[in-house]
């Protein structure tokens, strides 16, 4: 999808995918060894923000201009620093060995960029950085409750995922497909299949 497609989704004032953090990032951020974190497609900022309240340094990268000014805005609210930075993933450089963690969150990118996106999240972590990534699962076809159930080339497996990043030097520390309940802002809510995943670097 397009900036144009999330700058309209995000141009609301309320937050679509409220202000507080996705359930599994909040259950395994304490895995995040101190340093920077990247938070990828991260919209309005809620993931960002959380993790900025536990003392790290955030750069939140999104497509859309409209829902990282509303990242910076919630960031101010609760006297927390945040960067942000406007890119398509399909052209920002992940640093190397830059990250104490790299997070996305149903951030659901075409097979090959998927692929590039999560090897180069890898390579930007610092020995003992986390990846933590949370993405629908193809069943969420049957839920319909989020994700892009249309495009259900966009939907990945446990071990898709695992797959793409298997080769690199990295420890499974969660690797799970589940169905939960995703309640997330007013946005997408209900039973949802996900998968789960948390990485470390060696």
């Amino acid at each position: 999808m397009d900036p144009a497609y999330w700058n309209q989704r995000f141009g609301a004032a309320d937050y679509y995918y409220g202000t507080e953090p996705n359930d599994f990032v909040a259950s395994v951020a304490h895995h995040l060894p101190p340093g920077p974190v990247l938070c990828l497609g991260e919209g309005e900022g809620r993931n960002a923000v959380f993790l900025a309240a536990l003392g790290h340094d955030v750069l939140a990268v999104d497509q859309s201009d409209a829902g990282l000014a509303k990242a910076r805005h919630l960031a101010a609210s609760r006297g927390l620093p945040l960067r942000t930075e406007v890119a398509d993933l399909a052209q920002f450089v992940i640093a190397p060995a830059a990250w104490s963690g790299v997070v996305a969150t149903f951030v659901h990118l075409p097979v090959e960029l998927r692929h590039t996106v999560h090897r180069a999240a890898v390579t930007g972590l610092q020995p003992g950085g986390c990846l933590v990534l949370e993405l629908y699962h193809p069943d969420q076809v049957r839920h319909r409750t989020g994700g892009p159930v249309n495009n259900p080339e966009l939907l990945v497996t446990l071990d898709a995922l695992r797959a793409e990043i298997a080769d690199l030097p990295v420890d499974f520390l969660v690797a799970k497909e589940l169905e939960r309940e995703v309640r997330e802002g007013p946005g997408p809510h209900g039973l949802g299949s996900v998968v789960q995943l948390l990485a470390r670097r060696r």
